[in-house]
């Protein structure tokens, strides 16, 4: 079980999916395109009709060659958003950022998930997630988009063993294994290679009672492997990259577009989890 705020996901039993709300002038795949408040509202409500179990508004972008904001930056940015999505629908709002400070404002704005980017067990927004009965999603990522760092043991074991010290550190500050979710962050540190790999072994990255998230929309190793180049056609080799991870034991799918994920998982969900 995945707990965050009021909301509750059995594992085990669906995949659920996480729209990807990016609240960015930047993005690899849909900059610009939802970066008013307005505009940010109208695209979670068609999420949610489409079928999205989780919204997940960002506002740094993480694409290559992006440039990070500052916390008071993203905190600027993220704020006027925040206020028009708190209430207005249904599914929980995760929000998508490193800093305290944004995670703090998040959760006082009605959201239920913090999705940590950054690479490392944050005790200090564990500590926020736990006051708030909120949950921690916490990625992988040794390095950034632009950079693929070597892996001693294979990536999937020094991936797992990140996900082993994570467990760890959740257990020291008190959070409760339910309300925590591991992403192997694809794409994040990665060669293609590596991408591959950890989708193709996807069973050894799960953990009994913990959630699971796979992000892999439309990125990179999906250009390569489909020779498409233009991030926002990759949907149908996102559906294929997420079929196998789903049949690895992943809960959750991070994705853009929402109605070609919803059908996949599925049809996935039917032939998997039987």
């Amino acid at each position: 079980m995945l707990r965050a705020g009021k909301y509750s996901f059995p594992l085990g039993k669906k995949t659920y999916i996480m729209g990807i709300l990016n609240y960015t002038p930047d993005s690899f795949s849909d900059g610009g395109k939802y970066n008013t408040p307005e505009k940010a509202l109208e695209h979670a409500l068609e999420m949610q009709a489409l079928g999205a179990d989780i919204i997940d508004l960002g506002a740094n972008s993480t694409r290559p060659g992006a440039r990070v904001l500052s916390e008071e930056e993203e905190l600027e940015r993220i704020l006027p958003a925040l206020e028009i999505l708190n209430g207005r629908f249904e599914v929980p709002l995760s929000v998508d950022t490193f800093y305290p400070a944004v995670a703090r404002a998040a959760i006082e704005n009605g959201a239920s998930i913090i999705n940590d980017v950054s690479g490392k067990f944050n005790a200090e927004i564990g500590e926020l997630a736990k006051k708030n009965g909120a949950g921690y999603i916490v990625m992988h990522a040794p390095s950034d988009a632009d950079s693929a760092s070597v892996y001693e043991n294979g990536v999937v074991t020094d991936v797992r063993n990140f996900f082993i010290d994570c467990l760890q550190r959740a257990a020291e500050t008190g959070l409760p294994r339910e309300q925590l979710c591991l992403d192997p962050g694809i794409g994040f540190g990665k060669t293609r290679e590596n991408d591959i790999e950890l989708i193709a072994n996807t069973q050894w990255l799960k953990f009994n009672e913990v959630a699971l998230l796979v992000a892999a929309s439309r990125k990179r190793f999906i250009g390569v492997l489909s020779g498409e180049e233009t991030g926002s056609k990759r949907d149908f080799g996102t559906v294929a990259a997420h079929t196998a991870a789903i049949s690895g034991g992943a809960d959750i799918i991070r994705v853009h577009d929402v109605y070609s994920a919803v059908q996949g998982a599925r049809v996935a969900d039917a032939i998997f989890r039987r």
